[in-house]
């Protein structure tokens, strides 16, 4: 053979050797969808888009370290639904993400929307990462179920122990309502109040849909109560501080998160003072990854972020990463990596699940209106 033939097969082996080494940065890259549900229309369509925003900011982020997993580019895409906050449409929006052929799902928002489409992705072998407090997501058996937020037996036990230990309430009346999240919230304060020496002199349920609960809250007034617990959503709160106030009942108005928000103050204006609230995890300034994680969402989205963005942003990080570890898209292969998650995270130091689902290490943050502001009481961390 001459010398040129031996050089130009030299040159063809070297290049075919070249190819191969860069061909998963040749290969077509592969789009692996992951779902997403939560309200994006409707009263609580600013959290919804929120929770949106921090996955975004997420995918971006992984997607930008150009990922390869199974020896194949791949690039995250979300696939976002509007289930409005209705568990019926909730069930829909499910169906229709399995049918999209995702291969893992963040959200739901609510109790009653995560909990009846959990049904659908556990069905399809499909990981959940949910924002829901909700005991009863992770305790229906499957092996699918995450969580973002710590749950509502430890807000309800922070809460419970805290109105009692260090605000010495002793006669407290507990209204919820009639939501799995409310009646769900209500239960673990009430079990926790009582632990810690209180008594509950009595225990209502609300229509939400209501407008006037001044004959109840006339009961309630007679027990000469130190508080009022709420579990439930914010619409009909406002209105519920608004006729304590006007009915002379002076003890304060105690609820989980649905409560700690600016448009509660704004609605209920002066009525909102002296107002308890708890927060599953702690203020933003206050986390581990907050500054970092401000920073990068004004510069994403040109706004700050809002309660929900820096957990979806975790549960996110939390899916994609042990897919990376799986070195697999496929759900079944990555599971067990994404149950054996243990990363730094923004909202925690270390993001882990129990054996569950729940988050191992879940941070509770009490806050009081004052003035029409929300000022930190106390944070505690439930393990």
């Amino acid at each position: 053979m001459s010398r040129k033939r031996i050089r130009c097969a030299s040159i063809a082996v070297a290049s075919l050797l070249a190819l191969g080494a860069a061909w998963p940065a040749l290969a077509q890259t592969q789009e692996v969808k992951l779902g997403f549900a939560a309200p994006l229309s409707g009263p609580q369509a600013r959290d919804g888009k929120d929770m949106e925003d921090g996955i975004l900011l997420a995918i971006d982020q992984v997607n930008a370290s150009k990922p390869v997993i199974g020896g194949q580019p791949v690039k995250f895409v979300l696939d976002a639904a509007d289930d409005k906050g209705d568990p019926r449409r909730a069930v829909i929006v499910a169906q229709r993400l399995v049918d999209d052929d995702i291969q893992g799902m963040l959200g739901h928002l609510n109790a009653e929307t995560t909990i009846l489409a959990s049904r659908i992705y556990a069905a399809a072998g499909i990981p959940e990462i949910s924002m829901t407090t909700a005991p009863a997501y992770t305790e229906q058996g499957f092996n699918s179920t995450f969580r973002m937020q710590t749950t509502d037996t430890q807000q309800g036990s922070v809460l419970g122990r805290f109105v009692v230990k260090q605000l010495r309430f002793k006669r407290i009346a507990i209204v919820d309502d009639q939501s799995a999240y409310g009646r769900a919230l209500a239960d673990e304060f009430e079990k926790a109040a009582k632990g810690a020496g209180a008594r509950i002199v009595r225990r209502d349920a609300l229509n939400p849909k209501a407008s006037d609960y001044r004959a109840m809250l006339g009961r309630i007034k007679r027990e000469r109560v130190n508080a009022i617990f709420y579990g439930g959503a914010e619409a009909p709160a406002a209105l519920l501080a608004k006729q304590m106030r006007e009915l002379g009942v002076d003890a304060p108005l105690v609820a989980g998160e649905a409560l700690k928000s600016d448009s509660f103050l704004q609605i209920a204006g002066k009525a909102a003072n002296g107002t308890i609230a708890s927060m599953a995890g702690m203020p933003l300034d206050r986390m581990p990854g907050g500054a970092d994680f401000e920073r990068r969402y004004r510069k994403r989205f040109g706004a700050a972020p809002g309660i929900y963005a820096p957990y979806a942003y975790d549960g996110a990080m939390a899916m994609m990463g042990a897919m990376k570890r799986a070195n697999s898209t496929a759900p079944a292969r990555f599971l067990p990596a994404l149950a054996a998650t243990q990363m730094p995270g923004v909202t925690a130091r270390t993001i882990a699940y129990g054996p569950h689902g729940n988050l191992k290490y879940g941070s509770i943050t009490v806050y009081k209106a004052v003035g029409g502001r929300w000022q930190m009481l106390n944070t505690a961390v439930e393990r």
